[in-house]
């Protein structure tokens, strides 16, 4: 049971990288490294994707056709859209749906043409033991890894884990007139980031058990300028780290 883990920014994948067994190895393919080794007990396959749908889905081609994959988990980043969501809380993605895929009138605005559907569920199990292990680093170990300082600012007090849907597009969401639109657009969805929709219909083409974990750097409701760089450095890769490794120590082997 090979699984390819998946990101799009380094710093959510360094950590984890350093951790590999000896004698994992690089394969460079389309401009990008995949890093094939073990890590927790586990054959992993590690690589940085990169931003974009366009990205991710070339990526977890690679991933399926030259690895042979079993699963697949991506983590990362993504705003908040729903209300009441705050920075430092986790969504664990039960659907995706590509909200700028617009083929009207051909096709109803988000359905995939030929594919027939909008939304792409992820994989019970593989969500559900993500999820699992997000509540259980949250309590036991967040406050050790994320300083009280930063945790003060961003007012994660009790940070928590969300389970709905995402949506994806080619197009960075940072004005409150287009969180408005998506809200109004798509009431279910809780955040909104630029890779995980592509993922899942590659994922759902071939069969491929995949989920998704992104942690919230800010809140569609919150006014507060959040400096992307240090969240990204100082909150963002503690969670993809001690996260993943949580999910790895209890995965069966």
């Amino acid at each position: 049971m090979t699984l390819g883990i998946v990101a799009a920014l380094h710093e959510e994948i360094a950590d984890l990288l350093a951790e590999m067994a000896p004698g994992a190895h690089v394969e460079h393919i389309g401009m990008r490294d995949y890093h094939v080794g073990t890590l927790h007990g586990h054959d992993c396959v590690i690589v940085l994707a990169r931003i974009g749908k366009v990205a991710a889905a070339a990526t977890t081609t690679a991933l399926i056709h030259r690895f042979n994959v079993d699963e697949i988990v991506f983590t990362g980043l993504a705003g908040g859209l729903a209300h009441g969501l705050s920075a430092g809380d986790v969504v664990i993605a039960d659907t995706f749906v590509q909200h700028d895929m617009d083929a009207s009138p051909l096709f109803p605005r988000y359905e995939i043409p030929l594919l027939g559907r909008a939304a792409f569920d992820t994989t019970p199990a593989l969500r559900d033991a993500l999820a699992q292990a997000t509540r259980e680093w949250l309590a036991d170990e967040m406050a050790a890894q994320v300083s009280s300082t930063l945790r003060d600012e961003l007012q994660m007090t009790t940070p928590r884990v969300h389970i709905g849907q995402i949506a994806s597009g080619d197009r960075f969401v940072s004005s409150a007139q287009e969180v408005d639109r998506l809200r109004a657009a798509l009431p279910e969805a809780l955040a909104v980031e630029m890779e995980g929709a592509a993922v899942a219909q590659v994922c759902h083409e071939y069969g491929i058990p995949f989920a998704v974990m992104r942690t919230l750097s800010d809140a569609a409701d919150d006014d507060a300028h959040i400096d992307f760089a240090r969240f990204l450095r100082d909150v963002a890769s503690h969670y993809s780290h001690g996260i993943l490794r949580r999910f790895l120590t209890a995965k069966p082997a």
